[in-house]
């Protein structure tokens, strides 16, 4: 596969193509932050946390979704960057009930850690303080809506990866929120095998083990990467 030359932050690298920003920054030990990104399965561009500037594009662009060009000169930290980065990661925090001090998660939660890292100590708008409901009908797991920032990565696991489809997303805007099946509760979803893949993908609190109490839901990412491992390299497929 022909390789792309561009510059990241000032810096030359080569990266394979069909490779995306994302995946050439890291390689050239450039941090970009991600929310949404899950290595191991496709991505969406959610969270638009991770966007950079390309010189020559006047809007700014995913990391994650934009794919490398030879010649391109890509920027990831300037004072506009982190202006956009702060804006959506405020908006996100704004749109649900984001409470550390009671959450599962807590020390535990990329949403948190990443607010430490953009120095994020207060919101600039208003709480919409909605009333989500938390689904425990499940005999393993639980999900709770208010904090889940719609990242997709429970969905995009739960069909990538396990390939069940039980998770959705369904409404718009400010209503959206993640499904399991028909919009039924989750202990009626006949197609989930629960297997738990979607509890390790979730970043944050919304999806957790039942009995898990304040700072305890720890996820275990090494056994994502295991399954997409083996099976990139066929290690599960019975020979003819």
């Amino acid at each position: 596969m022909a390789a792309k030359t561009l510059t990241i932050d000032g810096r030359q690298v080569s990266a394979e193509e069909g490779a995306t920003i994302l995946q050439a920054a890291e390689e050239a030990g450039a941090k970009i932050p991600t929310l949404c990104h899950l290595d191991g399965i496709y991505d969406v561009g959610a969270c638009r946390l991770c966007l950079v500037e390309v010189a020559g594009v006047p809007k700014l662009l995913p990391a994650c979704t934009t794919k490398v060009a030879e010649g391109m000169d890509v920027r990831t930290d300037s004072e506009r960057i982190r202006s956009y980065r702060r804006i959506n990661f405020e908006l996100l925090l704004a749109e649900r009930n984001h409470i550390c001090a009671v959450c599962v998660a807590n020390g535990h939660c990329e949403l948190q850690t990443l607010a430490y890292s953009l120095g994020v100590d207060h919101v600039r708008y208003d709480y919409r303080f909605p009333r989500w409901e938390v689904d425990t009908t499940h005999s393993l797991f639980g999900m709770d809506h208010n904090r889940c920032v719609l990242c997709s990565r429970c969905v995009r696991v739960c069909w990538h990866i396990e390939g069940a489809g039980t998770k959705n997303v369904a409404g718009r805007g400010a209503q959206s929120r993640i499904i399991t099946d028909l919009n039924m509760p989750w202990k009626h979803a006949d197609s989930c095998t629960s297997c738990g893949k979607c509890v390790q993908a979730c970043p944050t609190g919304a999806l957790f083990h039942k009995g898990s109490t304040v700072g305890e839901m720890e996820r275990d990412r090494s056994k994502l990467e295991f399954i997409v491992t083996a099976r990139e390299k066929g290690q599960w497929i019975a020979p003819d």
